[in-house]
């Protein structure tokens, strides 16, 4: 069974939601008028980046698994011949 200080504390908490939601939804409203979009030329530069980027990463993985793949083809021929 709950004493009487457990019970106070829980009528405070209680009581306490709906001031802490309204702060909490006021702090909201105001770093939402910070947020800015971004311009359709910042959008396309980074799109640009972005699209460069993973066909640089994709290149490079691909050299790196095809000479990964053909050194090991390569061992296995020699190994297995000798």
């Amino acid at each position: 069974m709950a004493t009487a200080v457990e019970e106070n504390a829980i009528v405070t908490t209680l009581r306490s939601w709906p001031e802490r939601i309204k702060a909490f939804y006021s702090d909201v409203r105001t770093e939402m008028k910070k947020v800015t979009s971004p311009s359709r030329k910042e959008v396309q530069g980074t799109t640009t980046v972005v699209i460069i980027t993973v066909f640089l990463f994709g290149l490079f993985f691909f050299l790196t698994d095809f000479v990964i793949s053909h050194t090991l083809e390569q061992m296995l021929k020699y190994f297995s011949h000798r």
